[in-house]
């Protein structure tokens, strides 16, 4: 039977979208277009400008496998640099010619057999296969606080810095402490005149330095490519390491929070050191990755404010004591709707079911691609996806390549349609919530990882363990899985 040619279509040029159009194309499948509201790929890498930010997973693993760059220039890489890499991947894999750039998708219905797209413009489109590469950090969370549109200085989202705005020598506010507000802190403190981080919870801080490589680093990786793959096995073992750490108790787990309680103690001043710890685990939340951090709110210009926020007025924020702090500019670190996923992206189903219907309880999802009643319709990075400390470059990877192998199948004709079952979803999502009460997130705290319900949303296990269930063939009692002329499901 000769093989059909499908028509894919991809929401998002970030580095998971990239990723799946990269591997479809190696498969030689090139029908592929890739929707991008913005002018340019990169998604977060893209978006994030801001003072310090850099990645908190290592460069030589924070990369495709098969488009390795050895030209990296510290162990974490700035912002920046991800960006460009990102670029380069797209340029090097000939993929501008599918992206169709400053076009937003408001909506996606699955109807006869096919998704038909539509635009902000009005624009109708149609595609065998619909791809959500949207991304987990991309939905603005702005704070409810009080009169913060009376600021008389800037007020900008740290994924929407003004660079425009000269905040040396002035008085600055940071709100959030989460990796954003820390790495601020580090990027801002060197240049202001005073440095407020106004901090609702403390954070635990695991200490990795972050040294630059030498020139010859990239020369000696250019001549022996075999050193990427040792050093990306070598991040790999020490990532699984850490993920075991986070999904059951024992010796791991003690040793890490170790560490992290020894970087507490860095800090002199016992009252300082007192509103830096956390009443919760080390680990409960996503851990901070930061050498400098704890120095630098130990400077004399830079001051931890854990009162809470009450108002803002024109000339600074009023604290629940009332005092009133004068500022110059305020930096909100508050993150993102991390629950999002494609919304506000309306997506609708077979037999008309929504997504915010099917989400009626939150997100949830089949090995965190697939949804049930969505057929020929997959996610990248999708709810329950291993989104903690670990590379989101090798979950792409994993889930790209598995959903390239349904629509390789698809391809050669062994079906028409694919959607997980009902049964097999909770059946999935009942196995996950058995499992959490071992991770270390269900140990009492607060934070984006929990669904509406305060469970864990995350994979309970490895990712290694993740990436090998994906790699199997799949259980075909777990999908539906029909032909146009039989109606039935494949053998």
């Amino acid at each position: 039977m000769i093989a059909r040619q499908p028509s894919i279509g991809i929401v998002g040029a970030g580095m998971s979208g990239l990723c799946q159009a990269i591997m479809l194309r190696q498969a030689g499948i090139t029908d592929v277009t890739i929707y991008e509201k913005s002018h340019e790929v990169g998604g977060t890498w893209r978006d994030n400008t801001y003072p310090g930010l850099s990645c908190d997973v290592p460069s030589r693993f924070y990369q495709y496998t098969f488009a390795i760059d050895p030209d990296w220039t510290k162990r974490f890489s700035p912002g920046g640099e991800i960006f460009d890499y990102l670029r380069w991947a797209t340029d090097e894999y000939g993929l501008r010619d599918v992206i169709r750039f400053g076009v937003t998708v408001t909506g996606a219905a699955y109807q006869d057999g096919r998704w038909r797209l539509t635009t902000a413009a009005g624009e109708t489109v149609w595609h065998d296969f619909l791809i959500c590469a949207t991304g987990v950090l991309r939905e603005l969370a702005m704070p409810d606080i009080d009169g913060l549109a009376d600021f008389n200085g800037p007020v900008m989202h740290s994924a929407r810095f003004d660079h425009g705005a000269d905040l040396a020598g002035k008085r600055v506010a940071v709100i959030g402490t989460g990796s954003t507000g820390v790495q601020l802190v580090c990027g801002l403190a060197d240049s202001v005149d005073r440095l407020e981080l106004y901090q609702r919870s403390a954070q635990w801080i695991l200490p990795l330095p972050n040294p630059s490589y030498r020139g010859w680093t990239s020369a000696l990786h250019r001549r022996l490519p075999v050193l990427d793959r040792i050093a990306y096995r070598g991040y790999h073992e020490a990532f699984e390491f850490f993920a075991g750490a986070l999904v059951r108790p024992g010796w791991r787990r003690r040793v890490l929070s170790a560490v992290c309680r020894a970087n507490l103690r860095t800090v002199r001043d016992p009252e300082l050191r007192r509103r830096l710890t956390p009443d919760y685990q080390p680990m409960c939340r996503r851990l901070v990755i930061s050498g400098g951090f704890y120095s630098a709110v130990q400077r004399a210009n830079v001051h931890l404010v854990d009162t809470a926020i009450d108002r803002v007025t024109a000339h600074g924020i009023v604290t629940a004591d009332g005092t009133l702090h004068e500022l110059d500019a305020i930096v909100l670190a508050t993150g993102f709707d991390a629950h999002a996923f494609m919304r506000p992206m309306t997506l609708v189903g077979q037999d008309g079911i929504t997504i915010d219907q099917l989400w009626e309880t939150g997100p949830r999802a089949h090995l965190g691609v697939g949804l049930p009643g969505f057929p020929n319709f997959f996610m990248l990075l999708g709810p329950h996806s291993p989104v903690g400390n670990y590379s989101l470059t090798a979950v792409a990877e994993a889930q790209a390549g598995h959903i390239t192998r349904w629509i390789q199948r698809w391809r050669d004709c062994e079906f028409d349609t694919v959607t997980p079952t009902r049964n097999a979803t909770d059946e999935f999502n009942a196995d996950m919530n058995a499992a959490m009460p071992n991770t270390v997130w269900a140990t009492g705290c607060t934070s984006w990882y929990l669904g509406a319900d305060g469970t864990p949303e995350l994979w309970p296990w490895t990712p290694n363990a993740y990436r090998q269930r994906l790699a199997q063939m799949p259980h075909l009692d777990d999908y539906d899985v029909h032909t146009a002329l039989r109606g039935t499901r494949t053998p």
